[in-house]
């Protein structure tokens, strides 16, 4: 019985969230290699005023799933396989040893600046929840143009969507789709237009980033949430991390892709539990590292490898 380890994207951050990591020596060496590969303690970007940046968001996102990863590893019984929704494509990389976490980190503060600098204002992301695709896309390409762009970027599950786009089209899309039946649009707390066409041209700078970085075969099993299917190609790899930002986030598909290969507990990394929600209705098990005791996830993952 398979464990399968998930790492959150933007939207879950929390103030002092790496200042919430257990007190580890594996959690102490992140840190300080994090700081190392930054020049500044990494520390000071998990405040309120650094968590408005898309750039400390993303930083701080990839060390907390890093640092808790590897301590529950490093602790107990190995995990199988790895997916990570955007951001958390990144940690999962590292823990899977497809990336290198110094490597992982130059990266992802590079990410977040060109997603930062692509679009400083006026845009974002609005979870539609309450109505399927074959309600929302309609609606969505209604108002979709080249003044007022708009696409559905997360499929969450069959009924909790995630639109991307300016603010003035993502608000006239939740009216239509309130209108029609939806029973949330609600802003979500990412500053950027993620996971559609938007951003195609800084993942190509991206991509290009990567021809100084070497990723390897990953020991884990990697399943990518951009393309739903399981990578173990570094040439794939490199190409789903550098380009997931511009492209759609097929979480629910993925999660049955790991369920149908038999993965059977799910264990999100801080700092919060969205994904485990999302995968409680497919998996046996699901938990939050946040709200479970380390060493209580740890006799169920050895429950899962002796079963």
């Amino acid at each position: 019985m398979p464990t399968l380890l998930t790492f959150p994207g933007q939207g879950a951050q929390r103030t002092g969230m790496l200042h919430a990591l257990p007190d580890h020596a594996v959690v102490t060496r992140t840190l300080a290699d994090a700081s190392d590969v930054l020049g500044e303690d990494v520390l000071r970007h998990d405040d309120a005023g650094h968590l408005a940046s898309t750039v400390s968001v993303q930083l701080c996102l990839l060390v907390a799933g890093v640092a808790s990863a590897r301590a529950l590893l490093e602790d107990g019984p190995p995990a199988h396989g790895v997916a990570g929704l955007s951001i958390g494509a990144y940690a999962a990389a590292v823990v899977a040893g497809a990336l290198s976490f110094a490597d992982a980190v130059r990266l992802v503060k590079l990410r977040g600046t060109l997603m930062a600098e692509a679009y400083p204002r006026g845009y974002g992301m609005t979870a539609i929840l309450g109505i399927d695709v074959g309600q929302l896309a309609p609606l969505v390409a209604s108002v979709n143009t080249v003044q007022t762009p708009v696409f559905i970027a997360n499929y969450n599950a069959d009924t909790q969507l995630v639109i991307a786009g300016s603010d003035d089209a993502m608000a006239r899309v939740s009216e239509l789709a309130l209108a029609a039946g939806a029973r949330t649009a609600q802003r979500v707390a990412i500053a950027v237009p993620s996971h559609c066409a938007l951003l195609d041209d800084a993942a190509a700078r991206l991509q290009s980033a990567f021809a100084e970085v070497t990723v390897k075969r990953p020991t884990l099993r990697y399943f990518s949430a951009s393309a739903a299917r399981e990578l173990r190609d570094p040439v794939r790899i490199t190409e789903d991390l550098a380009r997931n930002m511009a492209l759609p986030v097929r979480w629910h598909e993925t999660m049955l892709l790991a369920r149908a290969v038999d993965m059977d507990l799910a264990v999100e990394m801080p700092p919060g539990n969205v994904l485990t929600k999302l995968c409680q209705p497919m998996f046996p098990q699901a938990v939050a590292l946040t709200e479970m005791r380390g060493d209580s996830v740890r006799v169920l993952m050895g429950r899962a490898q002796d079963g």
